[in-house]
């Protein structure tokens, strides 16, 4: 018998990783079999990213063991190694969009198809590449780019990449975000197929009744220490909502917003027939003055991609947009801020600030038209509008020409949010607002969410966030671009969770 089929393809025990005075893992541990998908579950922050990175050794851990079939894992830094025991397949695919199949299955390793030195034969790379496309059964032609391929095609060519370097082990993280009903059920009936094949999985994902369909044991982390190990079979989904949140069913939460919202008022903001084809069905959404509604949602579920169509980022496929009555043109971002929509994007890194300009520059970003006569800026202007703002959010920067880089987490948040508020707009559309910051932080930053509805204005949380939810008056759990599920105040964290991750009642 193989060494493969009597070990583990792997084996972590005690593992534990900090960044700085956080604690990122303590003492977790994680066993999964050959031929085996066990899925690995916890809410965010609970340790799932950072143990990934440790088992395909981007990171070092502090203190635990890790094994392959037996075998300690390889010297840290030696990427060959770590090749060969394991692999992991991204959300966002990895593979190279403008080269062809067979150029991302043997990228870097072009040398193994050469007949000569410093030469390539494109024919016998092709060659190979059917041959090991052909040995794990997938389909796809390798002169096709990638970029033409359908999702779940790019993530097999993945999946066929890592097992050609010796990799057992397959890492899926959040594998289904991005496909249809179709494109998941094709991808499970090709990962039950390599299973057969003694390949192992770890699924890691949202969608909690994927994990019922496609797995055999199932470990729940939560809060950075390990929670529970069980097989799926038997395992009630109230009892795996329940190890995720550590809130047993009759549990409240303990503080939840009153809502102060005009019942009988025009609404703020109101959609009708809504829909993005492929992100979320038609839908149609009221927010009166007062109100603070919360879209949740986990990956796939469609919310940030409804809150980026509030904001004119995309356009929608049907429906229409209106606030305070006036017609959003569809899919136009100054439209959205000239009605009166603001908005404060997922990743604030990305799309939220300029990282070399200052806190005045950043802040001002939507009002240029306000700081100067004739189209013109005037620093004096600047510096005075961005000081108001930031006495109004107390944000903590030794001034206004301060670069925005050299800003706490918390308050570059603060410097996005006063822009998105620098207009005054009627209805505030925030997606996760409170990512990667500290819980006082937190707390300051959904005050000023709070704030913006207690003036008799509207707004709009979007995340899958707990914490961020419970400032709304309303919430509604989206799940694969429907709303599944409408709570008031309420709301504990197990149903709310549950719902989110598609095992809840539905609406």
């Amino acid at each position: 018998m193989s060494t493969s089929a009597v070990h583990p393809a792997v084996h972590a025990e005690g593992i534990v990783k900090r960044f700085g005075p956080t604690v990122a893992l303590d003492g977790v541990r994680l066993t999964v079999a050959p031929g085996e998908s066990h899925a690995l579950v916890g809410r965010n922050g609970a340790g799932k990213s950072t143990l990934v990175s440790v088992l395909t050794g981007l990171h070092k851990a502090d203190a635990g063991t890790v094994a392959f079939g037996g075998e300690p894992a390889p010297a840290f830094g030696d990427t060959a190694a770590w090749q060969s025991k394991v692999a992991c397949v991204y959300q966002k695919s990895m593979v190279v969009p403008e080269l062809t199949v067979a150029e991302n299955l043997f990228l870097n390793r072009f040398e193994a198809g050469g007949q000569g030195r410093g030469f390539i034969s494109w024919r016998r790379l092709r060659r190979r590449a059917e041959e090991l496309l052909a040995e794990y059964g997938v389909s796809a032609d390798p002169t096709a780019r990638a970029k033409d391929l359908a999702v779940e095609q790019r993530q097999f060519v993945e999946i066929a990449r890592a097992l050609s370097f010796g990799a057992r082990l397959i890492i899926l993280d959040e594998p289904t975000a991005q496909l249809d009903a179709r494109g998941i059920d094709r991808l499970f009936d090709k990962l039950r197929e390599l299973q057969s094949q003694g390949v192992a999985f770890l699924f890691i994902s949202h969608h909690l009744q994927e994990v019922y369909e496609l797995c055999t044991a199932v470990t729940v982390y939560r809060d950075a220490r390990h929670v529970l190990t069980a097989p799926v079979a038997g395992l009630a989904k109230g009892d795996l909502v329940t190890a995720m949140t550590g809130e047993a069913t009759s549990t409240v939460t303990a503080w939840h917003a009153a809502a102060s919202t005009v019942r009988d008022a025009a609404p703020v903001l109101r959609t009708e027939g809504l829909a993005l084809d492929g992100q979320f069905d038609p839908l149609d959404l009221e927010v009166r003055p007062g109100e603070v509604l919360g879209l949740a949602g986990a990956a796939a579920s469609g919310n940030t991609a409804l809150g980026e169509t509030l904001a004119g980022l995309r356009k929608p496929t049907a429906g229409r947009i209106t606030v305070r009555d006036r017609t959003v043109r569809p899919g136009s971002v100054p439209h959205a801020l000239d009605a009166g929509i603001g908005y404060v994007p997922e990743d604030r890194h990305i799309q939220g600030l300029v990282h070399d300009r200052s806190v005045a520059e950043n802040a001002t970003l939507t009002v240029a038209d306000q700081l100067g006569p004739w189209g013109t800026v005037l620093p004096s202007r600047t510096r005075e509008f961005a000081q108001s703002m930031i006495t109004s959010l107390d944000i903590k920067t030794q001034g206004p020409q301060q670069k925005v880089s050299g800003l706490s987490g918390g308050n570059q948040q603060k410097v996005v949010i006063a822009r998105a508020l620098a207009r005054r707009p009627s209805v505030l559309v925030a997606v996760r607002p409170t990512a990667g910051v500290d819980v006082k932080s937190k707390d300051s930053l959904l005050g000023v969410v709070r704030r913006v509805a207690d003036e008799g204005r509207a707004a709009v949380i979007i995340s899958d966030e707990l914490d961020d939810l419970r400032v709304c008056d309303r919430v509604l759990a989206l799940f694969h671009g429907r709303v599944v599920a409408t709570y008031g105040t309420g709301w504990t964290d197990r149903e709310l969770v549950a719902a989110m991750e598609g095992v809840g009642e539905r609406a």
